[in-house]
């Protein structure tokens, strides 16, 4: 066996009997997907291990018609804050107490008290902001899980944005480190709404948000619920059926938990 297929990232020991803080940003098409298949993961954690979510959903947007069938909302729900939404709904079903934010940031919310941030944003300028302010606050949390898709194909990356962290074991790239194309400014970007489901289908599949986001999940449950990963992402094509795991970087600690 290669040495790169024994190499594994392990959930510090920090993280033991406690409940997780996550911060989720964006709660449409990926981030919807990612918010339903928290729920799941809490549920999960709380039968196998000592450990439990509390998630946090920021969103300023409200749920259109264009947003029926590519993301779980129902008409009923045109109109509504995408976030509230879907966390009352969850809160409901599952017995929760999660929060909902409905705007662009939680202004009252440290990076330092978040545990993973999750991001599912639609542009280049939204990832930097987010990168900004870990620098300007000087807080960061230990986490980073950024998801992304174009028409047919994603990719989701996890890493951990601690600066002063540095290069020491077990350190994972963030997006913006792992893809620095994300800093030019000069880039054109595309975030205008679709204005119907059919225009919505033009622009993306219908699934390929609920595929990035599920890959993604089943990384957090093997980190979070069992303890580890093997690989810190993965790049997906609907259309080619193909799945590229992102690879550790050779920091991390082969074959033991973090020193």
């Amino acid at each position: 066996m290669p040495h790169d297929a024994a190499r594994r990232h392990y959930l510090p020991d920090a993280y033991g009997n406690r409940v997780v803080n996550v911060l989720l940003v964006g709660c449409g098409g990926n981030g919807a997907q990612m918010l339903m298949g928290l729920a799941s993961l809490d549920a999960a954690m709380r039968a196998i291990s000592s450990r439990s979510l509390h998630v946090t959903v920021v969103d300023d947007d409200t749920v259109s018609e264009a947003n029926l069938g590519r993301q779980p909302f129902y008409r009923c729900d045109i109109g509504t804050s995408k976030a509230r939404t879907l966390t009352e709904r969850i809160n409901i079903a599952h017995g929760l107490n999660w929060r909902a934010v409905h705007g662009r940031a939680p202004v009252d919310i440290g990076l330092d008290a978040i545990d993973l941030l999750i991001t599912c944003v639609d542009t280049a300028a939204a990832r930097r902001a987010i990168g900004g302010a870990m620098v300007a606050g000087r807080s960061c949390p230990r986490y980073w899980l950024d998801l992304g898709n174009r028409a047919t194909d994603g990719q989701f990356l996890i890493g951990c944005p601690n600066p002063s962290a540095g290069g020491t074991p077990g350190r994972l790239p963030t997006v913006l480190e792992y893809f620095p194309e994300l800093a030019d400014e000069s880039i054109a970007e595309d975030d205008a709404p679709s204005c119907s489901v059919a225009e919505a289908l033009e622009r993306q599949s219908l699934f390929v948000n609920r595929v990035v986001a599920s890959h993604a999940l089943a990384l957090l449950f093997d980190l979070l619920g069992r303890g580890s990963i093997g690989h810190a992402g993965a790049f997906i094509n609907l259309a080619s059926g193909q799945v590229l795991p992102i690879p550790l970087p050779p920091s991390s600690i082969p074959g033991g938990p973090e020193a």
